[in-house]
Formats: C-alpha cells, structure tokens, sequence
C-alpha cells in the first residue's frame, strides 16, 4: 500500500511552512490580531452552491444528539469577534466544502480570512494585492469590473442582459445541453463566467474582479453609486480562483432576508433549508463595525507559489490519502 506516503513531497511541505511564516508576518507587521473560532458549529450556510460536512455529538447535555457543521470559512464566527470589539483580525483554519474535489479543490482545505475595521473593498483589494506580491514575487494585478470583463470577453452586458439573451449566447457556442439546464440568470451568469472569461484573465498578472451584480452580493454591501452591483471582489491568477472579498454587509434584516431567499432558492432547486445563523444575526443586531473582509485559499495559493499543478501537490495528504 502506497497510499500511506503524502501527497505533497516534504521538500514542498517545508516551503509550504515558509509561506505560512510570512503571511502571519505581514498581518503581525499591520498589527493584525490572530484569533481561532471553532471548526464545528450549529448552523452551516444557506448558500444553494455550498454543502456542509456534518457530524453529530452525543455527549453530556446532548443525549438525544446535535447535529454540527463542519464550517465552509470561519466568517459567522468571526464577525461575532468583530460585533464584541476585537477589532482586525485574521485566522488561518481549516474549511470544509462537501461538493468540490478535482485538481484546484480538496474537501478539507486551508483558509486564511481577514477582516480590515474602516476598510471598503477598494482598500482591501489593495492589501491583498500588496500580500500577493510579497509571496508570490508577481507583477501588479490588473483591476476590471465584472461588467468590463463580461463585454471584453463575451459582448454581454451582465447588468441589462435576459434569461433569453443568455440561453442564446450558450446555444450559439453549441453548449445546448448547459442552456436547457440553467434557468436562472444569475445561474447563467455564473456558468458563462466560469467557463468563458475566468480561463482568459489574471494570466501574466493577478486580476481582480470587482462590483459582482446585486443577485451574487452574498454577504456583501449593495453600491451607494449603483444599486445593481454588490461590493464585492474576487482575485483570479492562472486560472485559479484565489480570494473572494466583501465590504460587509451589517445590516440584521438585509442579511435575514438574503438567508431567507437562499433557503427558498435551495427548496426551488430540490435542496433541503438550512437552519439560519441566529447567533450571528445578533451580532449584526448588536452592531457590526464597518468593516471589509477577504477569504483566501492558501492551499491554492502555495501551488501557484510553487508551481504546482495540482492542489495534492500542496497537501500533506489530500482525500485519496487521508
């Protein structure tokens, strides 16, 4: 059996550890606070695109057993730190996705996430741009909307397009099949980005994607200069998806509402509700400072530093050897 051996050679492994030194670094030199929050928790996410791992305690005070989530990214729990008055913050954890696996994804995987008081996405992007360079000796990152890349890339306009319009453009590109399964355009959307414009940017230098439309703002502020499009961004480099980033949303009864449509979203697509965050609705009803935050996947970052082209190439052990 050869399968005990890891995936990633001992040689990575150490420049791996190397990396990780230097971005706990660069946030100790921001003066950036380090903090754990748990891996499990009552509630997962409602996201229709994101599945728990779960797992059930049958302990002291839970004789009829609690069901618990193995957390997707730390950010309930760490804007709960944030609502108490931690101020910055960031952690480096493991995440959990049970839906991906293949060359840029493992089950289990290394997040880091960080949440900048007083920064909007703009700025944010900035930072991140600032710890891409530090670890990845890369050019500077090219910046466009999700607007700009969609008509560069595609001559559709995201903002003004139709359900119709989309469903075309798939059937004119013989992806029939694709067309005929999607109904949403925010599903259209969604397949037509990845399949059309992530393979052509961010090739030579990191490229960030930025003012997702409303329907993606996820956990993202709505513009105060343009109320279609969300303060959100994402960092593509090589073809890899690196970080998605937010300027937070802090409002209790806009983000119950998007829980709400998530949920109905999954019920819509044949999906099971997900119990919703209360915990972390009270945080927001308590107050969330104004704040921006990122999540970066550092198993994929170290195999661009590394040249890597696999993702178990990064991992002491990936799924088929766990």
């Amino acid at each position: 059996m050869q399968n005990w051996q890891p995936s990633a050679s001992i040689q990575a492994l150490k420049q791996r550890a190397q990396i990780i030194q230097t971005i706990r670094h660069f946030f100790s030199k921001q003066n950036v606070l380090e903090v754990e929050t748990p891996l499990l928790a009552r509630h997962g996410v409602t996201d229709l695109h994101l599945e728990n791992l779960t797992t059930e305690f049958n302990g002291p005070g839970f004789h009829q057993g609690v069901e618990l989530y193995l957390q997707t990214s730390p950010e309930y729990a760490m804007k709960r730190l944030l609502a108490a008055g931690s101020g910055c913050i960031y952690q480096i954890c493991k995440a959990f996705r049970n839906d991906e696996s293949g060359r840029f994804h493992n089950p289990e995987f290394t997040m880091l996430e960080w949440y900048r008081l007083g920064f909007d996405h703009f700025k944010l992007m900035d930072e991140t741009e600032a710890l891409l360079r530090q670890v990845l000796n890369c050019p500077p990152a090219q910046r466009l909307t999700y607007q700009q890349v969609f008509l560069k890339y595609t001559s559709i306009d995201p903002l003004k397009t139709s359900v119709g319009a989309l469903k075309t453009f798939l059937e004119d590109h013989n992806q029939i099949d694709i067309a005929n399964c999607l109904h949403t355009e925010t599903d259209l959307l969604q397949w037509i980005f990845s399949d059309f414009i992530e393979p052509n940017i961010g090739q030579k230098a990191p490229c960030f994607v930025y003012h997702f439309p409303a329907a993606q703002a996820s956990l993202a502020k709505l513009s105060q200069a343009d109320q279609r499009v969300a303060e959100r961004f994402e960092v593509y480099f090589k073809g890899i998806e690196l970080a998605n980033g937010f300027h937070e949303l802090t409002d209790k009864d806009e983000q119950l509402k998007r829980f709400e449509q998530d949920n109905q979203l999954r019920q819509n697509n044949g999906k099971p509700a997900k119990p919703i965050d209360q915990h972390l609705l009270a945080a927001l009803e308590s107050g969330l400072p104004d704040c921006a935050g990122v999540a970066l996947g550092i198993d994929r970052l170290i195999m661009l530093a590394l040249n890597h082209t696999e993702i178990k190439q990064s991992l002491s052990f990936d799924l088929n050897r766990c």
